[in-house]
């Protein structure tokens, strides 16, 4: 994808979200300061998946409901054509909700048990004044025929439905309004995987039929690599890396995310593949390091890494990083762990191959 040649969809710029918690002192009473998004800034274009992975605790659902304000942020901007969304009132918000759209993780607390399948989706066009009584059923029966059920099933109340025909209803109640962006919360992670193959390929021939824009959360890197058009990557509230999905997987610029990937399982049981394991554990979001988060893992470190906090910049052609020593295009991670060590130096810092 061109992003030259695309449509922005939307714009966050420096987006931050912090929370103040207490811990530490006297009885914890001395507040911290959490930063759950720290400075998060990228475009979504028109019509294209963006996936956004990292470890668990990153930011990445808090960075999506900030931006469908579903959480007010602390600080940034998010441009929806002319408009900063962030400064819209609630009247502005209820609008805009039916352009904008989310899929929860959880199919099983995201419905409310009391309600039927009808009720759930068709509460979505009373809210807004769009259709009531026979057309209402209609519409929601259409719905549940586009997601893969029964339009039968109408009446039935969430516990008569499987974990992934759940997530149907809940996709279908993302859809009713007719949205053009989605923010889809790692939609797939509480279903077993054979059937996470069933709703993300639904995800895939939906967003196509309909001209979606996904913003798709997951921590499964073969998941996002198989629906997403470009691959984000957070680490500690900080986005550390941006491009196009072949770019990120074949071949990385951020430490982090190549040690990430080397994780990945192969398909073919006879290939090798080289595993780095960092070292360490991830940093508390409420105590982060000096200047570069991921640096007291990071095998390039030096002590500029401990003073400055690295610029996002486009280090490669539509390649974005936030890295002082982002890889050189083709270069692996050991080998710029090599390049870097001194000939009497026969050990790696934060790094063990496996």
């Amino acid at each position: 994808m061109n992003q030259n040649h695309k449509e922005k969809l939307l714009e966050i710029q420096h987006l931050k979200k912090y929370f103040e918690i207490k811990g530490g002192g006297a009885l914890g009473k001395r507040k911290q300061t959490l930063k759950a998004v720290d400075d998060v800034s990228f475009d979504i274009y028109k019509g294209e998946t963006l996936g956004l992975v990292g470890e668990s605790g990153c930011g990445k659902s808090t960075l999506g409901r900030n931006i469908l304000r579903l959480q007010d942020p602390t600080d940034g901007r998010v441009l929806y054509g002319e408009s900063n969304i962030l400064e819209y009132s609630k009247k502005d918000m209820r609008r805009l909700r039916k352009d904008m759209q989310i899929i929860y993780q959880d199919p099983f607390g995201s419905l409310n048990p009391r309600f039927t399948i009808g009720q759930i989706i068709g509460e979505m066009y009373e809210i807004h004044g769009l259709a009531k009584g026979a057309e209402k059923e209609r519409k929601v029966k259409e719905l549940l025929e586009l997601v893969g059920l029964d339009a039968s099933r109408y009446h039935s109340y969430p516990h008569e439905f499987s974990g992934g025909q759940r997530q149907r209803v809940g996709i279908a109640r993302a859809l009713a309004l007719e949205p053009e962006f989605i923010v889809a919360d790692e939609p797939v992670s509480a279903l077993d995987v054979s059937v996470q193959s069933q709703v993300i390929n639904l995800l895939i021939q939906l967003k196509r039929e309909m001209g979606l824009t996904l913003l798709f959360i997951a921590h499964g890197l073969n998941v996002v690599r198989h629906i997403s058009d470009r691959v984000g990557v957070m680490y500690l509230g900080k986005l550390v890396e941006l491009s196009d999905t072949d770019s990120i997987f074949n071949d990385p610029a951020h430490p982090y995310t190549a040690a990430l990937l080397s994780t990945v399982p192969e398909a073919d049981p006879e290939a090798r593949k080289e595993r780095i394991v960092l070292k360490g554990e991830v940093p508390s979001p409420a105590s982060p390091p000096s200047g570069c988060n991921f640096r007291t893992r990071c095998p390039l470190a030096t002590e500029r890494c401990s003073q400055e906090v690295p610029a996002w910049q486009e280090t490669r052609n539509g390649h974005f990083t936030a890295c002082h020593y982002p890889l050189e295009k083709g270069q692996t991670l050991k080998e710029a762990v090599a390049q870097r060590q001194k000939p009497s130096d026969n050990k790696t810092n934060n790094l063990i191959m496996a």
